[in-house]
């Protein structure tokens, strides 16, 4: 009888590139993308998915890579931090970031920046939060208030204490991305 591996070769999807990888089945997302493939903007910091450092996007969805197996990754859209520009233009939420002031050591920027993106799209996708007041599908996306944003930006610590940057940084983002939605469609 031949005894069962410890590891498997899988391929990641990061950024739009694709990586194979031959991993310990205990090795996580976040340790592939730093140790293993050299994507040190994603942070670790708790090491126990509560501080929302280490957030990256998989298929679109804000996940803590600390938790997330990087073999339960295998054939999923990752997104991280460097992933999120495109080209030389920084995203929207990148900029609102640096304009605002919307960090300050900056360890936790990446999960930031990671969340804001998922936020603004899961807010125009009409998602409540624990906070919306009208969770009916037909009444829409609730207004984007600072209290909105903050309850949908709550798994992201900050040590520094940047929470009113941070929330002025996703409010002018998310209002950049409406705006240009509205440009687009009117342009149809």
């Amino acid at each position: 009888m031949t005894p069962p591996t410890s590891s498997s070769t899988v391929t990641l999807n990061i950024n739009g590139e694709k990586h194979t990888l031959t991993v310990d089945h205990r090795t996580t997302l976040l340790d592939a993308l730093r140790d293993r493939l050299d994507l040190t903007g994603t942070k670790k910091g708790c090491d126990h998915g509560q501080c929302g450092a280490c957030t990256v996007l998989v298929d679109g969805r804000r996940t803590v890579s600390c938790l997330q197996l990087a073999v339960a990754s295998e054939d999923r859209d990752i997104t991280t931090v460097e992933g999120v520009a495109e080209g030389d233009r920084l995203h929207p939420v990148q900029q609102a970031f640096l304009d605002l002031d919307g960090f300050q050591c900056g360890y936790c920027t990446p999960g930031q920046i990671c969340s804001a993106v998922a936020v603004i799209e899961e807010h125009a996708a009409g998602w409540p939060s624990a906070v919306t007041a009208d969770v009916r599908p037909e009444a829409g996306p609730p207004p984007l208030t600072t209290e909105e944003i903050k309850e949908r930006m709550s798994g992201n610590l900050c040590r520094c204490g940047a929470y009113g940057q941070i929330a002025q940084a996703v409010a002018r983002a998310a209002a950049e991305a409406s705006t240009e939605k509205l440009t687009e469609e009117t342009a149809v």
